[in-house]
């Protein structure tokens, strides 16, 4: 691989519905919270905002999952989100979408790919 991508966490940090990780990503220049969760087996990795207002989502730290682990859930809304694609489902936000973070998982790693740096 010729680009070095930046260690995000190791990939059994990450269960299925379980806490997520927290990191930050620069977007424009600015640094901006996200996080990475696994559902379904896969890595899911998104700026840490609500569509709504833009608070972030995690009711304490890396806590993303509503109670059965199905869903992320806004702590300050309630907004339900589907975890691989980051559509809204309900709540005040309804089909707006949490915006995505390109993660990888390889190599016992969960690595942000590398042309998510300092892209809008």
């Amino acid at each position: 691989m010729a680009a070095q991508q930046r260690l995000i966490c190791a990939a059994a940090a990450l269960v299925n519905g379980g806490r997520g990780v927290r990191f930050s990503v620069t977007r424009s220049g600015k640094p901006l919270p996200a996080f990475a969760v696994r559902h379904g087996g896969c890595v899911y990795a998104y700026v840490n905002a609500c569509a709504h207002v833009g608070v972030e989502l995690d009711w304490q730290e890396g806590e993303f999952f509503e109670s059965s682990g199905l869903y992320l859930i806004c702590a300050t809304h309630g907004a339900l989100y589907a975890p691989a694609d980051g559509r809204c489902i309900e709540g005040p936000c309804r089909g707006k979408r949490l915006q995505a973070v390109g993660v990888v998982e390889r190599d016992g790693g969960i690595y942000l790919k590398q042309d998510e740096e300092d892209h809008g």
